[in-house]
């Protein structure tokens, strides 16, 4: 008897260290944000985990400033870039489908724009296409009292030809036009609407009931605890951009789908990140592709796979993440693919700067 009592005593001691260091991890991060928040340079949720299991997750500030409701663990954001990982995820699914290759060229399903025919549906997905921003384009050229939609960026491309920054797989340059044209390959691929095909083969099956395609001016309906996004204006004032009018752009391309409009928790958005480890979605031979960076037809590495930025830290091994910024939101996802640890930034005013505090978050997450 003596002999096993021994022995529990350092597997009490390890389970005591550990808990002991979560608690203090826990109260170094609550005050990390509580002091952003009291600063004015956060407000939104935060959810931290490791090997699945949530080791902080809270919420800072206001879903809506104007009748004071308050932000909880629930509470649904536009996601703005982040949602680039969806949009590839469907691109990989109907790969496996047998629906299409990587290496078609982008004219197969877009014979409209064939006049750029050596772009490929890879480089639509790693930002090695050479197209010009659409956003650009709109601004100058686009009837500002329509909404526009995916198809409206094929027709002003083939309508005014822009030309290509540099040749297809000569450069990287991050596109969210080739993202909104990988939408709406899905769409003719799948012979479904963008937000019809995400739904029923990613959020559905990963049980992510708080995910969705919104396009509040688009299509607006009423959703219950739902993050609206502030910006600043001249004076310093937290308004919603729809003040600025309908000639302000997040009003005239709320229709487009792709780059952006994936809306979801930060508890949908673990549940993402646990699906990837697994194979219910994908196999090893999709996560190569995915987490891997490409590199450019010189040899350059683009650190970028299908949706994700790739790093290689020597501090903390492997990162795979995305930053999502759109007027009135600013979220953030990173995966460290060698130790399983998570952390999803979800923030409904624009102006908050991630990379200012994501350090600190880092070197507390790992007990620096």
């Amino acid at each position: 008897m003596m002999r096993k009592s021994f022995l529990l005593i350092p597997i009490v001691w390890i389970i005591f260290n550990h808990t002991f260091a979560q608690s203090r991890q826990h109260k170094q991060l609550d005050s990390l944000f509580n002091t952003l928040f009291k600063q004015k340079e956060f407000n939104g949720n935060v959810l931290i985990a490791e090997k699945g299991k949530i080791l902080f997750e809270e919420s800072y500030g206001f879903a809506n400033e104007k009748n004071g409701q308050k932000l909880n663990n629930h509470t649904i954001f536009e996601l703005a870039s982040v949602s680039k990982q969806f949009t590839a995820m469907g691109i990989v699914l109907l790969e496996k489908q047998g629906k299409l290759d990587y290496d078609d060229t982008m004219s197969k399903y877009i014979p409209e724009l064939g006049f750029d025919d050596n772009i490929s549906i890879r480089n639509l997905l790693n930002h090695t296409s050479g197209l010009p921003d659409y956003m650009e384009i709109f601004e100058e050229k686009w009837d500002k009292a329509k909404i526009a939609v995916n198809q409206d960026i094929v027709n002003v491309f083939a309508k005014y030809r822009p030309k290509l920054i540099f040749q297809p797989g000569a450069k990287f340059q991050y596109s969210d036009t080739g993202y909104t044209l990988l939408a709406l390959i899905i769409e003719r691929v799948s012979h479904q609407t963008f937000e019809k095909f995400l739904s029923e083969n990613i959020f559905q099956p990963l049980k992510m009931r708080n995910t969705f395609i919104y396009r509040s001016r688009f299509k607006p309906k009423k959703i219950e605890n739902y993050a609206l996004g502030y910006v600043t204006d001249s004076v310093g004032n937290k308004v919603l951009p729809d003040s600025f009018g309908k000639g302000f752009y997040t009003y005239y391309l709320d229709g487009i789908v792709g780059d952006g409009t994936v809306n979801s928790t930060t508890e949908d958005l673990l549940k993402w990140d646990r699906a990837l480890y697994g194979n219910k979605l994908i196999d090893a031979k999709d996560k190569d592709l995915i987490f891997n960076s490409v590199k450019t037809n010189d040899g350059k590495e683009t650190n970028y796979g299908f949706g994700w930025f790739v790093v290689n830290s020597k501090k903390y091994g492997r990162i795979v993440y995305h930053t999502g910024g759109w007027p009135g939101y600013s979220t953030y996802i990173e995966r460290h693919l060698d130790s399983d640890k998570t952390i999803v930034i979800l923030q409904n005013h624009s102006e908050a700067k991630i990379n200012s505090f994501l350090q600190k978050v880092r070197a507390i997450l790992y007990e620096q």
